[in-house]
C-alpha cells in the first residue's frame, strides 16, 4: 500500500510486496532487486534497538539502507536509504559521527558516490534524478534529470569529470560534473541497467544489465564500442578492480566472477551463492573484494589470487550494499536494517553477534480472525517502513501518523508536503482513509506523485482502520513537533 497523502515513499508497495513477512525459516524467491521471504505464523515482536553500543555501526536512518560508499583517504562515509535521505559520516574517530543529512531527495536513495578531488557527493534513486551535493553544508548544488525510471547505481571517473548512472529505463546516462550538463545516453540493453563502472583512465564506461550483458561505451561520445561479456543470467552488480583492466560482477543466479576487459575471458570464479548477488566492494589496500548476496552471506577474497579468506552470514539478510572501512580491516554492510552494520574482518571475533533485530517491524505474520490483529499486520507490512505512530517520529520517508484522524491533509508542521496536497480540502477520517485506498491516490488526490495503489477488498481497509483507531493515530496530533524531511508526498 502507498501512503502518498500521508507522506510514504513511492517504493513502499513494491518493497512490501517483495518482502512479504520474514519469520524464523523463510522460503526465498527472487523478484527484481528484492528478496521475497515467505512465511506463515503468528505475529512476533522485537525490540527495535538501534545498536548504539555496537562498535562502529552507522546509526541514524529511518528506513532500510540501500547503498554505502567510503572515501578511505578522507575517512568519510555516505549512506543512502529508503527514508529519502543520504547521510554523510565522519569516520576519523573510534566511533562514527553523523556529519550531514541530505534530505532534499524526491525518492528512496538507491546509490551514493563521492566526487574525487572535491567536496561534492552524488545521490540517485527512485525519483530518476542524479543529485549533486556540497558535503560541507548539505546544499543541493545541481540536479540532473533525464531518466524515466529509477536509478540504481552511480559510478564516477577517477578525475571527477564524469558520472554515469544505471536506470531501469534500460539506459545508462553520462553527466558532466564540471559543466553541470547532461552527456550521452548509453542505450542498447534489452532489460533494466543495474550497474555501471568506468575504465581506469575514464575513457570508457561499462554497463551491466538484467539481460545478462556487459557493454562498453566511449565516455566522451557515448558511442557503443563492443560487448565485453555475456552471462546466462541477469547481472546485478559491477565494479572495476583498482588500477586494472578487469571487472568483477555479481549475477542473479548467485555467481560472481572476475573478467578480463580486453578478451572477455573469465579470470576467476568467486564461488556461488544460493541467492542472487546484490552487492560488491573493492579496496586497493590491502587488495580485497567482497561479495554480498540476497541471503545475507558476505564473502571476502584476496585480489592477488582470488582465494576466499573470510565469510560473514546474517541469516536475516539481504546485503544490499557493501563498502570496506578505511584500511580494509572491516566491512560495512547495508540491508533491511535502519542502520549499517560494521563487521570486523581482521581480527575476527569468533562469536560475533548479529546486530539485526528480528523480526523487523515490517516482517510479521498473523492468522487470527480478529480484525484488529489483521489490521496490525497490514500496518506493519505496508506502512511501518515509512511511518511511525510516535508523536516525535522522525527520519522516516513519511510523516508520523500520530494524530492522523481529525487532521487536515498536508498540515503537519515542518513536513515538506507537495503543493498539490496542500491545496486539497480533506480531513482524515475513517471514511476518507478508506476512500483513499478504494480509489487509489491518483484518483482521490490528483497531483500526487505516488503510483497507483489500491486496497480493493473492503475488509482489508476496515481492518487497517480498526487497528489505526486503537493507536496513537487516533490521538490529537496538532501539537506534534516538526519532523525531518522525507518524501514530498
Amino acid at each position: 500500500m502507498y501512503w502518498p497523502i500521508l507522506g510514504a515513499a513511492g517504493w513502499l508497495g513494491r518493497l512490501v510486496l517483495a518482502l512479504g513477512c520474514l519469520i524464523a525459516t523463510p522460503a526465498w524467491t527472487w523478484a527484481g532487486d528484492a528478496v521475497t521471504p515467505q512465511s506463515t505464523g503468528s505475529i512476533q515482536t522485537t525490540s527495535e534497538t538501534k545498536n548504539e553500543t555496537a562498535q562502529g555501526n552507522l546509526i541514524g536512518h529511518g528506513g532500510p539502507v540501500k547503498s554505502i560508499a567510503i572515501d578511505a583517504e578522507r575517512r568519510l562515509g555516505l549512506t543512502g536509504s529508503f527514508d529519502y535521505a543520504m547521510m554523510a559520516w565522519d569516520l576519523t574517530g573510534d566511533l562514527p559521527k553523523e556529519a550531514q543529512r541530505f534530505d532534499e531527495n524526491d525518492g528512496a536513495v538507491n546509490a551514493v558516490a563521492f566526487v574525487p578531488r572535491s567536496r561534492l557527493a552524488l545521490s540517485a534513486g527512485d525519483d530518476g534524478a542524479l543529485s549533486l551535493w556540497d558535503l560541507d553544508d548539505a546544499r543541493l548544488v545541481h540536479r540532473f534529470k533525464g531518466h524515466t525510471a529509477k536509478v540504481v547505481d552511480i559510478a564516477v571517473s577517477d578525475d571527477g569529470t564524469w558520472a554515469v548512472t544505471a536506470s531501469w529505463d534500460r539506459s545508462a546516462r553520462l553527466w558532466n560534473l564540471q559543466d553541470r550538463k547532461p552527456g550521452p545516453v548509453l542505450a542498447g540493453h534489452k532489460g533494466p541497467v543495474n550497474a555501471v563502472a568506468f575504465s581506469a583512465d575514464g575513457a570508457h564506461a561499462f554497463t551491466a544489465s538484467y539481460d545478462g550483458a556487459i557493454r562498453m561505451f566511449k565516455a566522451d561520445t557515448g558511442d557503443f564500442v563492443r560487448p565485453v561479456f555475456r552471462h546466462g543470467w541477469g547481472i546485478n552488480a559491477l565494479k572495476r578492480l583498482p588500477n586494472d583492466a578487469r571487472l568483477v560482477f555479481g549475477a542473479l543466479n548467485g555467481t560472481a566472477a572476475v573478467i578480463d576487459i580486453d578478451s572477455g575471458d573469465t579470470v576467476a570464479e568467486l564461488g556461488t551463492s544460493q541467492r542472487p548477488i546484490l552487492a560488491l566492494a573493492v579496496t586497493r589496500q590491502p587488495g580485497l573484494v567482497a561479495v554480498g548476496g540476497g541471503d545475507g552471506r558476505v564473502r571476502v577474497f584476496r585480489l592477488g589470487d582470488f582465494e576466499s579468506i573470510e565469510e560473514y552470514q546474517n541469516p536475516y539478510g539481504p546485503a544490499w550494499g557493501l563498502a570496506f572501512a578505511p584500511g580494509g580491516t572491516a566491512l560495512y554492510i547495508a540491508g533491511l536494517d535502519d542502520f549499517v552494520a560494521r563487521w570486523s574482518i581482521t581480527p575476527r571475533d569468533p562469536f560475533e553477534p548479529i546486530d539485526s533485530p528480528f523480526p523487523r517491524r515490517f516482517q510479521v505474520s498473523e492468522d487470527s480472525d480478529d480484525p484488529v490483529d489483521k489490521g496490525r499486520v497490514h500496518y506493519a507490512r505496508k506502512c511501518s517502513v515509512c511511518h511511525t505512530l510516535k508523536q516525535d517520529g522522525k527520519n522516516r520517508a513519511g510523516p508520523t501518523l500520530h494524530g492522523l484522524f481529525g487532521r487536515k491533509i498536508a498540515s503537519l508542521p515542518g513536513y515538506p508536503y507537495s503543493e498539490a496536497l496542500k491545496k486539497l480540502d480533506i480531513v482524515w477520517t475513517e471514511e476518507t482513509v478508506s476512500r483513499l485506498f478504494e480509489l487509489g491516490p491518483e484518483n482521490f488526490t490528483p497531483g500526487s506523485k505516488m503510483p497507483l495503489q489500491k486496497m480493493t477488498d473492503k475488509s482489508q481497509r476496515d481492518a487497517l482502520i480498526a487497528y489505526l483507531k486503537t493507536t496513537e493515530a487516533a490521538q490529537n496530533g496538532r501539537t506534534a513537533p516538526e519532523h525531518s524531511k522525507g518524501a514530498n508526498e
